[in-house]
This record gives C-alpha cells, structure tokens and sequence, in this order.
C-alpha cells in the first residue's frame, strides 16, 4: 500500500478513515429509517485529526437515505476558504460543527438533526429531560439547554456560542431548534441520539396525559444517570446490529 493509501485509510494520527466514514454513513442511512431527517438539511460530522481539526461532514444538498462514504467532504476547521470552493459546505453545517470541532477536540463525533420528538420538547418553555424514567434520568446533569436561538446559525459567532454551551456536555436540547449530541465514535453519538429520542418522546407522552410528573430525586437521579456508565458496551452491540439491517436492505452506504 503507498504512503498516500495510508494516510486516506487512516487518516492523521493512525485513525482509520475509511471505517469512519462507513459508519458516519451508516448513521445518515439510520437517521432517515429511524425519520429523524428533514429534506436535504441536518449534519453529522466526524473528526478525521487528533486534534479535531480535520472532519468529515455530508455535503451540501444531499439527503440522509442515500449519502455513501465516499462522498462525505473533509475539511479543516480553520480553513473558512472553503465556503467559496465548488464544493462547499451548508453555511450552517460550517458554521456548528466547524466551530465545535475547532474548540471542542473532544467531541470526535457531533449529530445535529430535528427529531420529531425532541424537537417538540424543544418547542416548550422549558425542553429539559425530567428525570422520570431509566431513559431520561440518562442524561441528568449532563444535558445541556440553549433557550438562545437566533434563526439559522450561519455566523460564526452564533457556532462559537453554541460550542461554549455544549461544552462539558453530552447532548444540547436547542430551544425552538433541533439536538445534538457528541461522541467519542459514531456508535456511541448515535446511540446517546437514539436514547435522546426515545427520552424525548417519553417526556412528551408522559406531559400529554396531564397528570403529575413522579420525577426522580436529585440523589437517585445521579445514580441512574451514572449506572449507564456500566451499559456503554450497548452502543457498539447496537449499531452492529443496525449496519447488519443496512447490510442486508441496501449496503450501498459502504461504497
């Protein structure tokens, strides 16, 4: 294999691009089945550096269901150039997911999208995730609330904001907006957004009936929220699974 085949299978410091980018892929095609996508908007990105400088995003105009490996574009965060190039990013997409992969090199994999449910949640007053099952007590104290919206985030000030806020934090409920989450891998930021949905439409249930909410206490709270700890293994077994479904119904996203 010559030097440049390595470094497009593994990218900068030993990281295995080409694995990367099938499972970011695999994670636009399980968004559209699971229809947590809306048009042609919505982004998933994936950093390809140590530093988390260098990422993966879906190109501008192209939809969830049919988005391969392949044709996800790599860029550098610092290299605002590239809005001008044939191929540039969705302003917005740049705008977050390069302002948190520049401060955030932590956050290896972000997922931003409008879930029906916790998109509802975010259309209330107050979108916070109550502690009132093992699902929601997930992401007690680790879920941050922006109640800041200011329209499409294509500044670059609006995506240094947002970064500010989603800092120290596994997931952001983003008032009159959408979610996100971050990762370590895609497995794991796909499944902190499948468990989020789910949260969100059990919060959204249990509000629609009217009754008292039999919300957890702080101290048990914590408890669940740290029992999950023991459980991460789920999110590799899980998205195992789903690329197994993908295999079998349409394994294009590889390519």
């Amino acid at each position: 294999m010559t030097n440049q085949a390595m470094a497009t299978k593994h990218g900068t410091g030993g990281i295995d691009e080409h694995s990367l980018r099938v499972d970011l892929a695999a994670a636009f095609r399980l968004a559209a089945h699971f229809d947590w996508h809306e048009s042609v908007g919505n982004h998933f990105s994936a950093a390809v550096s140590e530093d988390g400088q260098q990422f993966l995003l879906n190109p501008k105009g192209s939809h969830f269901s049919t988005i391969c490996a392949s044709e996800l574009i790599r860029l550098h965060a610092e290299d605002d150039s590239v809005l001008e190039k044939e191929k540039a990013p969705d302003s917005s997409a740049w705008c977050v997911h390069g302002s948190l992969h520049r401060t955030l090199p932590h956050a290896r994999v972000i997922l931003h999208c409008h879930p029906p449910y916790g998109t509802a949640l975010c259309a209330l007053k107050n979108p916070a995730l109550l502690p009132i099952d093992g699902n929601t007590a997930r992401f007690y104290g680790r879920l941050a609330i922006d109640l800041d919206y200011g329209g499409i985030s294509d500044q670059r000030q609006e995506g240094a904001r947002l970064a500010k806020k989603m800092d120290g934090h596994i997931a952001m409920m983003m008032g009159n907006h959408g979610v996100s989450v971050v990762g370590d891998t895609v497995a794991e930021a796909f499944e902190l957004l499948y468990f989020l949905e789910r949260a969100s439409k059990t919060m959204v249930l249990a509000y629609s009936t009217g009754q008292p909410l039999n919300t957890m206490s702080p101290e048990l709270a914590e408890k669940t929220a740290r029992g999950w700890d023991a459980y991460r293994f789920m999110a590799t077994d899980h998205f195992a699974h789903l690329k197994a479904m993908l295999d079998r119904t349409d394994p294009t996203y590889r390519d």
